[in-house]
């Protein structure tokens, strides 16, 4: 996903949180001129932050639920995963994490 124009890249968020029932809403939270922080709130009043940088390419994902990130995937470095178990950690991944594998992930969790 990285590499993709910003306008593309909202769209892709869009699509993925179109087919899920426990999305509630998606809104552009902060922005500038080359980077966006997307806010998707969910059903049980948790969100997940997305952010992307058109000019750098960095992408996170982040499952915020009582002011804590508490699920994250992220490519600093190398694209990694923070997994519910420990959220600070990082796992690597052996290839780009999707917005809509990640979305698939917190699905799973949240069931």
């Amino acid at each position: 996903m990285a590499g993709i124009a910003m306008g593309e890249f909202e769209q892709r968020i869009l699509s993925v949180c179109s087919g899920l029932a426990f999305v509630k809403n998606v809104f552009v939270f902060a922005s500038t001129e080359s980077s966006n922080l997307w806010r998707v709130t969910l059903a049980d009043n948790s969100f997940v932050d997305v952010y992307y940088s058109e000019i750098t390419g960095k992408i996170s994902f982040a499952h915020i639920k009582d002011e804590q990130r508490v699920f994250g995937a992220d490519n600093a470095g190398n694209w990694h995963w923070r997994p519910h178990e420990n959220p600070a950690s990082h796992v690597p991944s052996k290839s780009e994490i999707s917005f809509e594998e990640f979305m698939a992930k917190l699905e799973a969790s949240i069931k």
